[in-house]
């Protein structure tokens, strides 16, 4: 993943709205959950959700999916795994170094 994807990434995920949303799209697994019961569970307007929602689609974090009348939110689990990859890529790298 590159520097800059990731940094959009975290940085939508930074806001707690935005990453309460995200946890539960995760909890909820591979089928995401319609936007009425995040709307439910979270007790925020709307609009305000819409806007949060749009964030994460746009970073490329969730996808929307139509099943008739109601929208999804489907988290995007390889992105997901390409950010902690992202981390855990230098994780550690220092103590390889050998000190003399």
């Amino acid at each position: 993943m590159e520097l800059e994807a990731a940094a959009k990434a975290f940085k939508e995920l930074g806001h707690p709205s935005r990453l309460e949303i995200y946890k539960l799209l995760v909890k909820a697994g591979h089928q995401g959950a319609p936007v009425g019961d995040l709307q439910q569970a979270l007790d925020i307007p709307n609009s305000t959700l819409s806007h949060h929602v749009a964030a994460l689609v746009k970073s490329g974090l969730i996808k929307q999916n139509r099943d008739g009348r109601t929208l999804y939110c489907i988290p995007q689990y390889e992105v997901l795994k390409d950010l902690i990859d992202f981390l855990m890529n230098e994780c550690c790298a220092s103590d390889q170094i050998p000190t003399n």
